[in-house]
């Protein structure tokens, strides 16, 4: 499927082959459609499963469809088979930033457009709460007008990663170009120890050499955690001071993005151009990266068709939400709850994940899918009961585009038989994707309205959100996914 002249999922024709390391190697591919250039990182999915790589993966992912900046390598779409995972990208044409530096040192005026563009992309990554944790010459490319492009993303951390200090804990990077408090090991601010490796990049580019360097790895450590290096003589006096600044080896004192772009040197023939290159109020489709990797035949692309698919029935906004939440629910006023007809869950899963185990539910019960439109699935019964085949209809409604509400409700046939096929069947095997029950009382509370006042002294701790922040216009508080 990855052989240099192969057709790709019948959209790209896979070309030659434009780097390898041990788990994904990148080929140039072209889109039949529309004729487009892109590269193609194929990772082998059982490699990564097996060195537990697959959370890195996934951020990978979540990341990159974050940010999208002129100076940032664009994930154009994920596609994934039973083996193999695919990221389709922007392809740089120019390579690594790495290879032009390993000839010598740049001029002055070319390294600084270099500088320019890496700090505009990594102050946008930072404004997004991205800290990318491993920047360095290989991991910046350039495209075919020279301009940079941020790309591997696979370290980097979103702001939700942090402890309840506020710092990271993850040791990464590259040894050359990691700051002092992270080989420390003691907890770093992601943004300040990706200013440290600009003032690395930016020695780099001007001096053609690294300021840490040791054979000795312990050594090399030692200097670090000193920033005992030395300035080449050709440095400009504004030069030195900014990149001490950068490479100081206090992260309080350490010059702030804010500070470098004022900065007089810094601000030397800069380009003003604007930093979004996406149309106004357009939204990119959210990837089901645990699709990705519980697939067991070809996905597709998973941000297109598969989205389009299961597209939620409609967005909830704070009303909708109190309408349905089981403290507002009046229903009790007018029907026995013993015969309710309709349940309800959260579920802090994408509606991909949702109909999938719809579907392999109705799979296992033998149920016939009956409908299937966006986020609407009705299924029945195979037989027919007292009053006929039992039909239970499910609807899932988006609150943010990753979490759910589904209601699920007989549509037809004997309301006991309902019954005894939800509780004996349907809803045990619901409990990997269920947030919680509505109308139960469990440790992980169901939404709340901001501005609600708790009826609890003590609230209960959420656990860790992995994805992205989201903005709600509705200024509800979500659950936090484990």
């Amino acid at each position: 499927m990855d052989s240099k002249g192969s057709v790709l999922m019948q959209r790209y024709e896979l070309g030659r082959l434009l780097g390898q390391g041990t788990f994904a190697k990148v080929h140039y591919a072209r889109n039949l459609k529309t004729g487009m250039g892109v590269a193609i990182k194929i990772i082998d999915k059982e490699k990564v499963l097996k060195v537990g790589m697959i959370e890195q993966i996934k951020r990978e992912i979540s990341v990159m469809r974050l940010i999208r900046h002129p100076n940032v390598v664009e994930l154009y779409e994920v596609m994934a088979s039973k083996t193999k995972i695919y990221f389709v990208m922007e392809y740089a044409k120019g390579g690594e930033l790495f290879n032009k530096v390993s000839k010598g040192k740049l001029k002055e005026d070319v390294a600084r457009r270099y500088f320019q563009q890496l700090i505009s992309a990594v102050d946008y990554c930072h404004s997004r709460g991205v800290c990318h944790r491993d920047l360095k010459p290989e991991n910046l490319l350039l495209d075919e007008n020279g301009n940079l492009k941020v790309s591997d993303f696979g370290l980097s951390a979103l702001a939700e990663s942090k402890r309840q200090d506020g710092l990271l804990h993850t040791t990464c990077g590259t040894p050359a170009y990691v700051s002092p408090e992270v080989i420390n090991r003691k907890g770093y601010d992601g943004a300040k120890a990706d200013i440290w490796s600009c003032g690395v990049i930016l020695y780099v580019l001007l001096a053609g050499c690294l300021p840490f360097h040791d054979s000795n790895l312990m050594e090399m450590y030692r200097k670090i955690g000193k920033a005992e290096f030395k300035m080449p003589n050709w440095f400009a006096p504004e030069v030195r001071k900014l990149v001490s600044k950068m490479l100081d080896p206090n992260p309080r004192t350490r010059i702030s993005m804010e500070k470098i772009m004022a900065n007089s040197w810094f601000r030397k023939g800069l380009e003003i151009k604007p930093v979004i290159v996406e149309k106004e109020n357009t939204e990119r489709a959210p990837l089901d990266a645990d699709a990705i990797f519980g697939c067991n035949e070809d996905l597709g692309s998973v941000t297109d068709s598969k989205q389009e698919l299961t597209k939620p029935c409609c967005n909830l906004n704070a009303f909708d939400i109190i309408s349905f939440s089981s403290g507002f629910d009046l229903s009790g006023l007018f029907e026995q709850t013993e015969v309710k007809k309709e349940v309800r869950f959260s579920s802090n899963k994408p509606a991909f994940t949702i109909i999938s185990k719809l579907e392999d539910i109705a799979k296992r019960l033998r149920l016939k899918i009956k409908k299937k439109d966006g986020g609407f699935l009705k299924i029945e019964g195979s037989k027919g009961g007292r009053k006929g085949v039992v039909g239970i209809s499910a609807e899932i409604f988006e609150i943010t585009p990753l979490f759910h509400l589904v209601e699920m409700k007989k549509s037809n046939g004997d309301t006991l038989e309902y019954q005894k096929m939800m509780k004996q069947d349907i809803r045990p095997a619901l409990k990997d994707i269920v947030w919680t029950w509505q109308g139960e009382q469990q440790q992980l509370q169901p939404p709340q309205i901001a501005e609600q006042p708790q009826p609890q002294p003590q609230p209960q701790p959420q656990p860790q959100l992995q994805q992205p922040p989201l903005v709600l216009p509705t200024q509800v508080v979500m659950p936090q996914e484990s």
